[in-house]
């Protein structure tokens, strides 16, 4: 009989806590942290170093669910590294964007061991930092390549070389095209790749499709079709990934008006949530989001 109460006053007691813990996230207004869909911003290294308005994006993220803060790692710091310990203390995904070939790389950079190696060094200062996944931006080469197969096959060997040095989940940006299947230009292929990528963040900005007025006037269509041509590239066959698309907040060849861009936003989170992505990010190259908080206060959205 004893052993019996015990049970239940174990029982009850774990209930109480987690009701607790459920309505002190409620009264902040917050969602329970990583819960559901992956949902993240790009922030800028001046951002991160920017205390105060590091905070108020902190603060307004947390309160729409938004729990990883992708942050491009340029230079090692000690304000850098203070502040990314503000990100730990508030529970925020900390993931460091590598920017790997500014503007795709030459030939000469893609074998130059050297070369990586200056990269692999900020990959060790962000892990030493925290950053719960490394994040390879602009892994390709210049669009003035020569097109053929081996693009993509080059690459492969310098993403291989990144995955094989470090212990936390390698994330690699795509264009959105390559959803569509390789490109033999820039050398990037989801389907090559995803045996050495555990996350695949395809940009699948309207604004970079041709012809950008249809697709600035269709965001959920250009979003949705993109996702769910990787999902073909697979057989429609559950992915060996993560899928965590980059939305835009604007399209900045063609002009919206606020109501618009509150509109174009919703729609492209909606297309990739109902493509079964996995999660998404939020592109701002100078970090305003006030647009996408409205939008994840006021729309409903998963």
């Amino acid at each position: 009989m004893y052993k019996i109460h015990s049970r239940l006053a174990v029982l009850v007691l774990t209930l109480l806590m987690m009701f607790v813990t459920s309505m002190v996230w409620a009264q902040a207004g917050d969602t329970a942290p990583h819960a559901g869909m992956v949902k993240g911003i790009y922030i800028t290294q001046p951002t991160l170093e920017d205390t105060t308005y590091l905070s108020y994006l902190i603060q307004r993220a947390k309160k729409v669910g938004i729990h990883t803060f992708i942050v491009d790692m340029e230079k090692p710091s000690k304000h850098y590294e203070a502040n990314i310990a503000l990100l730990h203390q508030n529970n925020i995904n900390y993931v460091a964007r590598i920017i790997i070939f500014p503007g795709g790389g030459t030939p000469e950079q893609v074998k130059s061991i050297a070369y990586r190696e200056k990269k692999y060094a900020l990959i060790k200062a962000a892990i030493a930092y925290g950053a719960k996944q490394i994040q390879l931006d602009y892994i390709r080469y210049s669009s003035k390549q020569p097109p053929s197969a081996k693009n993509a096959e080059d690459i492969l060997q310098i993403i291989r070389w990144y995955k094989t040095r470090i212990n936390v989940p390698l994330q690699v940006d795509v264009f959105g095209i390559s959803s569509f299947g390789p490109s033999k230009w820039i050398g990037q292929d989801i389907k090559l790749f995803s045996s050495s990528v555990d996350v695949f963040c395809p940009m699948v900005y309207p604004s970079h499709y041709e012809p950008y007025k249809i697709h600035a006037v269709k965001p959920y269509d250009t979003v949705y079709s993109s996702l769910m041509a990787i999902h073909k590239q697979f057989n429609n066959q559950p992915l060996p990934f993560k899928l965590y698309p980059f939305i835009e907040l604007s399209n900045y060849r063609y002009p919206l008006s606020r109501n618009k861009k509150l509109e174009y936003i919703h729609a492209q989170i909606q297309a990739a949530e109902n493509a079964n992505a996995d999660g998404w990010y939020v592109w701002s190259p100078h970090n305003y989001y006030d647009n996408l908080f409205t939008v994840l206060e006021t729309k409903s959205v998963k």
